[in-house]
């Protein structure tokens, strides 16, 4: 169904965030006798400085979001024909960012090369898109956060940080351990984020079941109630099969010839 002109206006009034209604825009074009044409006219001329509102605001999410700018990972680049599965419309549907709105959990768990750290990043970039924030760190990354916060005693902060996105991306959960004291930082992490309000959810990424993790976290205590809030409301994708690594790779062999003193001392001569 085709938006009114009116409707077209509200919504560049939300947009912008005016102290302005579309009740008030349509009396004064009343009382200014405006004709159609030109309440069109105005009507593009809102939408236009809201799209390019939208489109800066987005363009900010994604740069704070840590995302790749250079060939960024996107639903739109992610081939899914390369997957196949009965379950494969749980996949599909992950650009509606469904997860994000029922606070879900999404783990993508496989070998090297299988595409987990592209959908982790694209999910991250419709985020932005839709106007949400969300950041992409590595477990390896958090791990050395965590250590620098504590030396100069800025755990608080550097946890309200990372509370604060709507989608948090962490990737490649096993690659590294977390002594005592990052592990207790790591839980307390989960657990504010549990109890975030608004849309929120978090994203990980890993080569190991989810039932290993624990291997690579000191104080297992800890570890498994920060577990059970990861998983109490979680979607866990197992992509198993050859790596998508290579497939535009070519492979050049090239032999050489021992090459002959006599042609070698000739060309010494030459020079």
């Amino acid at each position: 169904m085709t938006q009114t002109v009116f409707e077209k206006m509200k919504t560049a009034i939300s947009v912008l965030k005016l102290d302005f209604t579309t009740e008030e825009f349509a009396t004064f074009a009343d009382d200014q006798e405006l004709s159609e044409e030109a309440i069109e006219a105005v009507q593009t001329v809102f939408s236009y400085i809201s799209e390019k509102k939208q489109q800066t605001t987005v363009q900010t999410l994604l740069k704070l979001s840590r995302l790749p700018k250079k060939a960024p990972k996107t639903f739109e680049n992610f081939d899914f024909s390369l997957l196949k599965s009965r379950d494969l419309d749980r996949i599909r549907a992950l650009p509606s960012l469904g997860a994000v709105y029922s606070h879900r959990n999404l783990a993508f768990i496989g070998p090297p090369g299988t595409g987990k750290t592209h959908l982790a990043q694209a999910f991250g970039y419709a985020c932005c898109q839709h106007g949400m924030r969300a950041y992409f760190i590595k477990a390896s990354e958090l791990r050395d956060r965590f250590t620098a916060a504590r030396r100069v005693g800025k755990t608080d902060s550097c946890l309200k940080s990372l509370v604060r996105p709507s989608c948090l991306i962490i990737d490649e959960i096993g690659h590294c351990e977390f002594d005592k004291e990052n592990t207790r930082l790591f839980f307390d992490l989960i657990d504010r984020r549990y109890n975030k309000e608004g849309n929120f959810n978090m994203v990980f990424t890993s080569n190991k079941n989810p039932a290993l993790w624990r291997e690579d976290f000191d104080e297992d205590s800890t570890l498994l109630c920060a577990l059970d809030r990861i998983f109490d409301e979680a979607t866990v994708f197992k992509l198993r099969g050859e790596s998508f690594r290579g497939k535009k790779l070519d492979t050049v062999s090239v032999q050489t010839g021992k090459v002959k003193a006599v042609e070698l001392l000739a060309d010494q001569q030459e020079e």
